[in-house]
């Protein structure tokens, strides 16, 4: 599991939660610090951010397909268009900020279960 996001306090917040649920977690501040983490890991689970700085969420998912990687990728962003980024990097689904716990917990599981 990879959680992407600039928001340091998110990025904790997320990261902790699911350790403490059992997934094994890793963090990046930006998307060019993801596309490091995901070339040297394996991770089947991606909770990214889309409006970062250094390189965003369109240019991550483009990197990343580009490169033949197929992580399961979730949405998390606090824009009304949440949706439809998502549907424009063909993310396996997107999760509204400020999101429940139980919310979070539910995409992570469904990811999981799928991948």
């Amino acid at each position: 599991m990879l959680v992407v996001d600039d928001d340091p306090t998110i990025r904790a917040l997320v990261t902790d939660i699911l350790e403490q649920e059992g997934y094994p977690v890793a963090s990046a501040q930006h998307g060019a610090e993801a596309l490091r983490i995901v070339e040297h890991r394996l991770i089947e689970v991606v909770l990214l951010d889309m409006r970062m700085p250094v390189l965003d969420g369109w240019g991550f998912a483009r990197e990343v397909q580009a490169r033949g990687m197929k992580p399961r990728i979730v949405v998390m962003s606090a824009a009304q268009d949440a949706g439809r980024w998502a549907a424009e990097i063909r993310a396996d689904g997107y999760l509204a900020k400020p999101f429940e716990l139980s919310e979070l917990l539910s995409a992570v599981e469904c990811q999981c279960d799928a991948a």
